[in-house]
């Protein structure tokens, strides 16, 4: 299993510089730490509605406090944002960010832009343990695990690029938060659910749990406990529908079959036609993509509120797999369709910048800038066609 990181509600301690950040505190221990430095109980509410609600990094801008007690904050204390040392944008709008912690660990998020929606991929370690085969970040050893403030840290520093503070309440570019990115949630569970309850708070960046989507692996044991604790909806890696063949490509199953996960997802708390769990199958050439895999996956999800996300492989410089045919993905979407499961083909979204499911990896484990260089071509070029196919479909319906 992951690293495990436990919480308290005691104040914080300091860092090597001898500041203590204030991010990532719950409201309980930034009501604690301020007290310990000599401050009234009060003073956390204000400080907590500057740093998530305005996005205040500045103590001497929190006009609300006197002078003195400003100072007194700024000798003590620092609102810590991860560095984006690298800031991309691709040509379909789709953002990746590189940030960069205080220890100088790096991971990815991304903001994917939609006509309804913006949704931020939050990643959650430093690599990952689970070594699934068709994913990028798998390829990556597990570094550690991130912290809550490292986790709220990569949604403040979307709402500064994004130019998004105050927080508004509606028509937001940043409206929905997916964890998927870099890593398995669930083996870094306090941290993640920390952070969650902070980015959910109403009084601060206040995303509700409504569009807020955590994403596992399967880990069974910690299933039942996300959904009663923090409420938002599930998804599924799921990209197999025998034990066999996930034991291959997703080897978590091996620990946790697929009678196992599937108990799990029925009994997940709060689960229901209008808050239905998200299955995700990345869809692999010749591996899992054919008629009787769809066949199975009808069979396996039976009775359980279900929508199933298709996502065309985003091939990765060494992957051992390839996109399954268009042709085919139409295929296996129709027929589950018809057997009354909303399965929507994920567009490849940032395919040009390596933003797409699958392909997060921290940047000091990449390829030479040269082979990038030629591997971001080659992205380009698929995501080219896959638009087309996608359009000319479009076009017919259309019709």
């Amino acid at each position: 299993m992951g690293i495990e990181n436990h919480s308290d509600k005691f104040a914080a301690a300091p860092r090597a510089d001898g500041l203590t950040n204030l991010v990532g505190l719950s409201r309980e221990e930034l009501e604690a730490t301020l007290v310990a430095a000599g401050f009234e109980k009060f003073r956390a509410r204000q400080v907590w509605h500057w740093i998530y609600h305005r996005g205040t990094t500045d103590f001497a801008q929190m006009s609300t406090l006197a002078k003195p007690a400003r100072e007194k904050l700024a000798a003590h204390f620092i609102v810590d944002r991860p560095t984006a040392v690298k800031a991309l944008l691709s040509e379909d709008g789709t953002r990746k960010w590189l940030c960069r912690f205080h220890d100088g660990q790096e991971v990815e998020a991304v903001h994917i832009p939609e006509e309804d929606r913006g949704t931020l991929c939050v990643s959650s370690q430093v690599g990952c343990t689970l070594t699934c085969r068709f994913c990028h970040t798998g390829t990556q050893r597990l570094v550690r695990n991130l912290t809550a403030d490292e986790i709220v840290g990569q949604v403040m520093l979307a709402r500064d690029h994004l130019e998004e503070w105050p927080s508004p309440p509606d028509g937001r570019m940043l409206s929905n938060i997916v964890m998927m990115g870099m890593g398995e949630p669930l083996y870094n569970y306090d941290n993640v659910a920390k952070a969650l309850k902070i980015i959910m708070d109403g009084e601060g960046i206040s995303i509700s749990k409504r569009r807020i989507t955590l994403s596992t692996s399967g880990v069974v044991p910690m299933m039942k406990r996300a959904g009663e604790e923090l409420g938002v909806n599930l998804a599924v890696s799921l990209h197999a529908v025998n034990d066999e063949l996930r034991d291959r490509i997703v080897p978590i199953n091996r620990k946790y079959p697929i009678h196992e996960l599937m108990e799990a997802v029925r009994t997940y708390p709060g689960l229901n036609n209008a808050r239905r769990c998200t299955w995700e199958y990345v869809m692999l050439k010749g591996v899992n993509d054919s008629m009787a895999d769809a066949r199975e996956l009808v069979r396996l999800i039976r009775g359980i509120p279900s929508k199933i996300n298709l996502i065309p492989f985003n091939p990765w410089p060494g992957s051992p797999f390839e996109r399954s045919d268009w042709e085919q993905i139409e295929k296996f979407s129709d027929y589950l369709n018809e057997a009354g499961y909303a399965s929507p083909i994920r567009r490849p979204r940032g395919d040009d910048i390596l933003a797409a499911c699958g392909q997060l990896k921290s940047e000091s484990q990449r390829a030479t800038a040269s082979q990038r260089s030629a591997q971001l071509e080659q992205h380009k070029i698929l995501a080219a066609e896959y638009a087309a196919q996608i359009a000319a479909k479009e076009a017919v319906l259309a019709l």
